[in-house]
């Protein structure tokens, strides 16, 4: 039971200013607590890395935590764009910050390539199109075998992940029910991984054996914080909040709006908090 531990200390133990660091999820599972516990404890220069930044991302680079961002689609989904990462790139508020963008098959394939131990990914992408012009990171490769050119990026590989489950059982496994993404790779991808769980169950013996189990051994820290997703939603569990959503647009369009929402909903809150948040989406899960 030592892998289970309070977010807090699951945090400042796992992640450290300067690291590269995923908080991966798609379009559920959203790992919010666990970034706004890395808020509250102020790490600085950070590589945020993510297929699809979302929120989360957008109130860290509006914070000054980050660095660069490594990514393949940044937006607030359903809404329009990041407010907070646009002001930084195009005004350096409250700091610049250095992108490197790909496609999602090129961040799919990095990251597998990252779990599998492997310094690169190799994949058809990127034919006709321009992003390689602006990422340096994009190569091409001739395959020894047919001389077919190929796309190439560095694999993946975070200092530390962070993802959001449904369950952990008290031998530290983790299950993922419904759209799993990249949280697998990521975690096997990543040198130290922290789960936050919506709850902690005996076994898993009465679930599907097919079902996504990440194995005790992939995974450094365990925090149990009930909605720690939101305001995405969790598979089986509470809906999608999409007022939060909308309602972000307009906090994030205004610098000093944004710093009060931040102090008063983020730095002066707790993992405990998170529970209400979800109790009127329950029912629509």
């Amino acid at each position: 039971m030592s892998k289970f531990l309070p977010l807090a200390q699951a945090v400042s133990e796992n992640l450290k200013t300067g690291d590269s660091v995923a908080f991966e999820g798609f379009t559920h599972l959203i790992p919010t607590a666990a970034a706004h516990e890395a808020l509250r404890q102020g790490f600085t220069d950070l590589t945020l890395i993510r297929m699809t930044p979302d929120l989360i991302y957008d109130q860290m680079v509006g914070m000054g935590m980050a660095r660069k961002m490594v990514f393949s689609y940044a937006g607030n989904p359903g809404v329009g764009l990041l407010r907070r990462v646009r002001d930084a790139v195009e005004n350096g508020w409250p700091r610049s910050l250095e992108l490197e963008e790909h496609s999602h098959a090129a961040m799919a394939n990095a990251y597998e390539a990252g779990a599998a131990g492997l310094p690169f990914a190799v994949f058809r992408g990127y034919r006709g199109a321009e992003l390689a012009s602006v990422t340096h990171t994009i190569k091409s490769v001739t395959c020894p075998f047919t001389g077919e050119e190929l796309a190439a990026v560095p694999a993946v590989r975070p200092d530390v992940t962070f993802i959001h489950a449904q369950k952990a059982d008290r031998k530290g496994n983790v299950l993922v029910e419904g759209i799993v993404g990249v949280q697998k790779e990521a975690v096997l991808a990543a040198k130290r991984a922290v789960v936050t769980v919506e709850e902690v169950v005996d076994d898993f013996d009465d679930l599907h054996p097919n079902l996504c189990v990440l194995p005790a051994w992939t995974v450094t820290a365990i925090s149990v914080v009930p909605g720690g997703a939101h305001p995405s939603y969790v598979h089986g569990r509470y809906a999608r909040d999409n007022a939060a959503y909308v309602e972000w647009d307009e906090i994030a369009a205004d610098r000093d709006r944004f710093r009060r929402w931040m102090q008063e909903n983020v730095m002066e809150k707790t993992p405990n908090d998170f529970a209400g948040r979800v109790a009127h989406l329950r029912n629509a899960a």
